[in-house]
């Protein structure tokens, strides 16, 4: 017999030495120990993975940004627009004397000598509005 396989019997039945017991002991601990780190990296490894996309700085926030950059690129687009649009309208009324007089027609309802505005309702009531007396 080898040394890891030799028994000694007691009262008639083999009982295993010391070595071999402690030897299958060590293993059975290491093999719970390898799968327990397993089961750790693979948590560890799934927390990472939902951190990387549900995180503070994850692809859920990464994609919100990126929604919320594009609004903002589109409302500085119109505002560019804008700005144009007005830049244009002021440099019309710093050189050009029809564009003031114009302005001032609109929104200041000056007149010339001799001339009448009539000024129409914005909303006009065509017909009255029957009351429950009638």
């Amino acid at each position: 017999m080898a040394t890891a396989e030799k028994a000694v019997k007691i009262s008639g039945t083999a009982v295993p030495r010391l070595p071999a017991i402690a030897n299958q002991v060590t293993e059975r601990v290491y093999g719970w120990r390898r799968k327990a780190a397993t089961g750790a990296v693979g948590a560890l490894a799934l927390a990472m993975g939902y951190g990387v996309v549900f995180g503070h700085n994850g692809l859920t926030a990464f994609e919100h940004k990126r929604q919320e950059a594009k609004a903002l690129q589109r409302q500085m687009q119109l505002l560019e627009s804008e700005n144009e649009r007005l830049q244009g309208h002021v440099g019309r009324l710093q050189n050009d004397p029809g564009a003031i007089e114009h302005q001032a027609r609109e929104e200041l309802h000056y007149t010339r000598a001799g001339e009448v505005i009539y000024t129409l309702p914005a909303t006009p009531n065509t017909a009255p509005k029957p009351t429950a007396n009638q």
